[in-house]
């Protein structure tokens, strides 16, 4: 893990230049972009193990950077950025990050996070979990070959987190599943990022498999606890 590559894009010298510093400090192979455009290049042409990707960037923000990497990997990436904004971390969130910090960070946690997430990433735990078997019921199919729900002979296509995320739920129709058993069986027991990662994925899940995603029938909301799947 300490001879991963992480690409940072990020506009600010200072933090780049210290990000540099600290990271190969640790190990890392690091490769620098200080503008969306370049970011992408980067990546196109050396890759990486994982991306640092500042939300606010020059030549194109960082949630078309993001798109524009997963349409050619899955590979991690975590956001940052330094408006301590509900509204920046639900955005980098819904885009599927691995998980978000803000600015300013402490270069120690910076470390954990990636450390974590590299982690899970190399034991398979951003992946689909327990091998999971196709599902049928309340009218939905999961397959876990493809990642993909069919509803109403509709096929759509799902990020890995939110397949594993319904698919755990699915498992478990009519048990209530608590919010932290969720999440460490989704993104791992070390998990520490914000806790709203979880809500966020319901939130895109439901958009997807719900008649009425603000009146949720499949997918409820057990108060105090966690959530269920009602088939």
């Amino acid at each position: 893990m300490s001879e991963a590559r992480i690409l940072v894009v990020e506009d600010e010298e200072s933090y780049r230049d210290s990000l540099q510093f600290l990271l190969e400090r640790e190990g890392f192979t690091v490769g620098l972009a200080e503008t969306g455009p370049k970011g992408v290049e980067a990546f196109a042409r050396d890759g990486a193990d994982l991306v640092l990707l500042d939300l606010m960037l020059p030549g194109l923000p960082g949630p078309e950077v993001y798109k524009a990497i997963r349409e050619r990997s899955d590979v991690p990436v975590i956001m940052v950025t330094a408006k301590d904004d509900p509204v920046d971390r639900i955005i980098g969130l819904e885009l599927g990050a691995d998980d978000y910090v803000t600015k300013p960070y402490s270069g120690r946690e910076l470390v954990a996070r990636i450390r974590n997430v590299l982690r899970r990433v190399a034991s398979g735990q951003r992946e689909v979990i327990d091998e999971p078997e196709r599902l049928t019921l309340a009218g939905i199919t999961l397959d876990p070959e493809r990642l993909h729900l069919t509803k109403d002979g509709e096929t759509i296509s799902l990020p890995p987190k939110e397949f594993a995320l319904l698919h755990l739920l699915a498992q478990n129709a009519g048990r209530v599943l608590p919010r932290q058993v969720i999440i460490d069986r989704v993104w791992g027991a070390d998990y520490f990022g914000d806790t709203k990662t979880l809500d966020v994925h319901i939130k895109r899940i439901r958009s997807r498999v719900e008649a009425d995603p603000s009146q949720p029938v499949l997918i409820q909301t057990v108060r105090g606890v966690g959530y269920t799947f009602e088939a």
